[in-house]
């Protein structure tokens, strides 16, 4: 069963567009003890919508959220088998008591650290489908909603013009789409060797720690590991300690975990992104892919960003919401446990960015550095 209500509070008053510096379509952040609730806002038509959350959240109100009775729909539990370590110094990561016993303690039947399912397997299971001539409209008949059998090549909108990006890091090759002045990734991120990059130690994950599930829908990572924290706390000019429980200031570029010449995007190139196609209160339509779905939630997905409803996994290790939520970390924190991350949610055409715990595994998608 998909738990639903335990999910309804994640994507927080996404009819809402709360005043903000970056754009007119940001959140305001909640209190302490919340992190995905915007109250009070006024929106560009001055509706609203009740909030969500997940139980990696904390509740609100019931007359905020959606009736406990609604259909559930959740992915069954999976526990990471993840047995790599590193012994790693607080200020060059930030592994916490709580984030360590979050992605470790379910680690100890592996022979091999999920997170090491390295480039090579993981590249191959990507680029395998592509070379298959795929008959989709077959493949994708009669689906409701998300489905891990279904090929990355089959959610991608065919009337659009898609460019090309190697990562040279593990050979792995991603479409790429031009939207307004922005260029970005058509799919999430799969890039998954933490011996080159020690942050995405214990910090990546493969849905249902199926490294196929890879192949079709790229990685969940945390923030820590989306940041490329290690990274950041052994520069030489600026070093950073960044990370779950902690506060920096990082750069207003951050490259983190993707390939050269692209970062992790900004609360504002979010915003940019959602003002190009029309306001966050019809981002997650046309930013959805056509297919893949539940509550016949697809978008019309376009200008090709082509977002996949592919869940997340939350912060005990559980991997749920596939065919209800997409989520792609910033680089902006909202507290020293939370960060923004921009979501879409089944039953809304709006899009928007809401703060989320670090710890939580969520995919990542890259934007091309400026010229």
């Amino acid at each position: 069963m998909r738990f639903r209500w335990l999910g309804v509070l994640v994507c927080a008053a996404l009819l809402v567009a709360c005043g903000d510096d970056d754009s007119d379509f940001a959140t305001r952040p909640s209190d302490d003890s919340s992190s995905s609730v915007c109250e009070d806002c006024d929106d560009e038509s001055s509706s609203s919508v009740t909030p969500k959350s997940s139980d990696s959240e904390t509740s609100v109100s019931s007359s905020s959220t959606k009736s406990s009775s609604s259909s559930v729909k959740s992915s069954s539990s999976v526990k990471n088998e993840s047995s790599s370590s590193v012994n790693l110094s607080s200020s060059s990561s930030d592994i916490s008591a709580v984030e360590e016993s979050s992605s470790s303690e379910d680690s100890s039947n592996s022979s091999s650290s999920d997170s090491e399912e390295s480039s090579s397997s993981a590249g191959e299971a990507a680029s395998s489908s592509s070379s298959v001539e795929l008959n989709c409209s077959a493949l994708l008949e009669g689906t409701d909603g998300w489905s891990w059998d279904i090929p990355k090549e089959c959610r991608f909108n065919p009337d659009i013009t898609y460019g090309t990006m190697a990562d040279s890091r593990d050979g792995q090759t991603y479409k790429t789409v031009k939207i307004g002045e922005q260029t970005w990734m058509a799919e999430n991120l799969n890039y998954a060797d933490s011996t080159k990059t020690p942050s995405l130690l214990k910090r990546s994950w493969c849905y249902n720690n199926n490294v196929e599930n890879c192949a079709v829908a790229g990685r969940l990572y945390t923030w820590s590991a989306a940041i490329d924290s290690v990274k950041l706390a052994t520069d030489a000019d600026n070093p950073q300690d960044c990370g779950y429980g902690k506060i920096c200031t990082l750069p207003a570029k951050v490259q983190g975990i993707c390939p050269e010449g692209w970062h992790l995007p900004t609360r504002a190139e979010w915003n940019t992104l959602f003002a190009e196609v029309g306001g966050g209160l019809t981002a997650g339509n046309v930013l959805k892919s056509q297919t893949g779905w539940y509550n016949k939630g697809s978008g019309t997905d376009g200008v090709g960003f082509s977002a996949l409803s592919v869940g997340y996994r939350d912060i005990n290790g559980i991997f749920r919401d596939d065919g209800i939520y997409a989520n792609f970390w910033s680089t902006v924190e909202f507290k020293d446990n939370f960060a923004y991350r921009m979501c879409f949610y089944d039953d809304y055409e709006s899009a928007g960015l809401y703060d989320f715990n670090k710890i939580n595994g969520v995919s990542v998608r890259c934007v091309k550095d400026d010229p």
